[in-house]
């Protein structure tokens, strides 16, 4: 395994800790700068927003930059935002530094990507982005208990210290192992805003993207929900839905590798197998969710389906954008968006009375709508892979 790959996901592990973790430091954060629980959820709401922003504005105003000076100039973005955090006199200053920090989520993903990607052969294309990815994967796992237990045994800012330890040592590793010209495009391309944009003019591009904040927006639609599912319906105690919830990301590290591996043998069949079973899982979950036996398996497969096809998404709308960035950023975007989007339409469905499991049903009829997308996407694109192969053949 390429060095400057695992450098990658270092850095994605930092990145994704400093997403997780606050959910378990909150109460902390809110009595250490005397705030109601409402604004120092702000802190994770205002991640997510900056996260979308700033996949987009920071690709744009870096296409022209060598990839990997600008994952440096990421990271230090990154460390920079951790370290206001940990040492934030004011609720306003941590919330400036929870922003920081989450600018530079969406580009470092989105041209770690490509950089990854170019560390493989080809044939290794979503592998390449599974092991980048899998940071992010563990980080799920670790998140929240990680910061709990740092917080309970040191404070709160002694995690955000932890997180800031760990974005140097990934800018040390991107410094030395990533190659200076890693993911760059060809000498011959444009690489300039228009350029960029012009990638979105692919029909691909935007079915993949759609597909993209669908299946999230399911996914997400039902877990921003599914404590309530485990202790109102399964009966599960509140002590037990951490263990619950390590179990979900033990299913999306399992996921991520399955579908790099998958995504690289036939990537348009095994998006749609993910999604499909994703949908039944939701679906299932649902009608099953009284059953404590059932409720774990579910949620391990919910992981595992949810986060399967992430690493054949990226390099579906990379490939169709021609190696664009901003593409592979607004992948990010189209995630984030599809988040907000399904943990609005879960609680609307709490809202309206129709119970605990109604998120996941919501959920599975949205990622649905997601494999009509994605198959409508695949059949599409058959006949311009026949061309693309006869012309190769011709040649």
């Amino acid at each position: 395994m390429p060095r400057g790959l695992v450098a990658l996901a270092v850095g994605g592990f930092g990145i994704g800790l400093t997403e997780f973790l606050i959910a378990g430091l909150l109460p902390q954060v809110a009595g250490s700068f005397a705030v109601s629980e409402a604004a120092a959820g702000r802190l994770i709401s205002g991640y997510a927003l900056s996260v979308a922003v700033g996949a987009i504005v920071l690709t744009a105003a870096t296409a022209r930059l060598p990839r990997k000076h600008v994952l440096v100039g990421l990271v230090v973005l990154f460390v920079l935002g951790n370290l206001l955090s940990a040492i934030a006199p004011s609720y306003s200053v941590m919330l400036l530094g929870r922003i920081v920090a989450a600018l530079c989520h969406g580009s470092f993903f989105g041209i770690g990507s490509l950089v990854a990607r170019s560390l493989v052969v080809p044939e290794r294309a979503s592998r390449a982005v599974a092991v980048m990815f899998a940071g992010l994967t563990v980080a799920n796992v670790l998140g929240v208990p990680f910061g709990a237990l740092v917080g309970e045994r040191w404070g709160w800012r002694a995690a955000f210290w932890a997180v800031t330890a760990i974005g140097l040592l990934a800018l040390a590793g991107i410094i030395a192992f990533v190659p200076s010209r890693a993911g760059q495009t060809p000498p011959t391309a444009s690489t300039g805003l228009r350029a960029q944009l012009g990638a979105f003019r692919s029909g691909q591009v935007w079915l993949t993207l759609v597909a993209t904040a669908l299946g999230y927006g399911g996914m997400f639609g039902a877990f921003s929900y599914i404590a309530y599912t485990f202790t109102e319906v399964g009966g599960f105690s509140s002590a037990a839905v951490a263990w619950l919830l390590m179990v979900y990301g033990v299913g999306l590290v399992v996921g991520n590798l399955i579908g790099g591996r998958a995504a690289d043998h036939d990537r348009d069949r095994a998006l749609v197998l993910a999604l499909t079973g994703l949908t039944v899982t939701l679906a299932l979950f649902g009608l099953l969710a009284t059953s404590a036996t059932a409720s774990v398996v579910l949620v391990f497969l919910m992981g595992v389906f949810g986060f399967a096809g992430v690493p054949g998404m990226i390099t579906r709308v990379t490939d169709y954008a021609h190696g664009a960035a901003l593409a592979a950023s607004a992948n990010v975007s189209a995630s984030n968006i599809g988040n907000a989007l399904g943990a609005w339409a879960g609680g609307l469905a709490i809202t309206a009375g129709l119970g605990y499991t109604a998120p996941l049903y919501v959920g599975a009829g949205i990622v649905l709508t997601s494999v009509l997308v994605m198959t409508v996407a695949a059949h599409r694109a058959r006949p311009i892979g026949r061309q693309a192969r006869e012309s190769e053949v011709r040649r």
